[in-house]
């Protein structure tokens, strides 16, 4: 077996993520969101994915966006339709305020 994947959060990441829970954005960010708090608390891949009814494909999946992204990471990716976009007011939700350029 390889090594765990493991996310790590400061504590304004944690509490930015669990205000997701409550925000109106779609349910499947909110999962997302918090998936990776209960990686970062502890849970393992497995314990999560049977949480979720999801695979452990799935939440690695989730967990490397988020490595990789961070809360971008969160949102769905470009493809066919109607293209969903992190809005100001995601941003302003998240952050607080906007990022200085």
């Amino acid at each position: 077996m390889g090594a765990r994947l493991r996310v790590f959060l400061t504590r304004e990441q944690d509490r930015s993520l669990l205000k997701l829970r409550t925000a109106d954005v779609p349910q499947k960010v909110k999962d997302r969101a918090e998936v990776i708090r209960l990686n970062a608390h502890g849970w393992y891949v497995e314990k999560i994915a049977v949480h979720f009814n999801w695979t452990p494909q799935t939440v690695k999946e989730v967990l490397h966006k988020w490595q990789k992204l961070g809360v971008e990471g969160l949102w769905e990716l470009p493809g066919r339709g109607v293209k969903p976009k992190l809005s100001e007011v995601d941003i302003i939700f998240f952050f607080g305020r906007m990022p200085k350029n």
